[in-house]
């Protein structure tokens, strides 16, 4: 019987679109769904999304995210006068028992100078993020076709 069981959940987990969300854990925190969005070609920078449940008992903080560009940063986006504005932040608190949302118009993740080649759908970018106790966990970014209701970020340039 266990044979069976294993045999179908091969199967099913192999079939294509069936399993399309990719989550990560490292300690007590899960990432779910790390993607980005695609691109101009000409795009010098883009934003990474994903979901970070805490299901410990104790606070951590996403505190670096690196991967193979000039500059990663952790960012908000901050609405003043009817214009957003994105700002580098130090660290992202997970606090324990909830999940934090890094998505389009709050916080995400900055990739900067792409280098004129921007992200095509399909593609994927290995990155490590650094939490403050949990340590390193190391994930691949998606990257999606954009939505209706995205923010560009091709226009954002490595300067704070």
């Amino acid at each position: 019987m266990k044979t069976l069981f294993a045999t179908a959940a091969a199967v099913f987990l192999s079939l294509p679109g069936l399993v399309s969300a990719h989550e990560y854990t490292v300690g007590d925190l899960s990432v779910d769904h790390p993607m980005a969005f695609n691109t101009a070609p000409t795009a010098k920078s883009g934003g990474g999304y994903l979901s970070i449940t805490n299901g410990g008992e104790t606070d951590d903080r996403l505190i670096a995210v690196r991967a193979d560009f000039p500059k990663v940063e952790l960012h908000t986006t901050e609405e003043k006068d009817g214009i957003a504005r994105m700002m580098h932040v130090d660290a992202i608190e997970i606090p324990a028992g909830e999940t934090v949302s890094l998505q389009p118009g709050g916080l995400h993740v900055m990739f900067m100078g792409l280098g004129g080649d921007g992200f095509e759908v399909g593609e994927q970018i290995p990155a490590t993020l650094v939490f403050e106790r949990a340590g390193e966990l190391e994930v691949i970014f998606n990257i999606e076709e954009r939505g209706a209701d995205a923010v560009d970020h091709s226009g954002h340039g490595m300067s704070n």
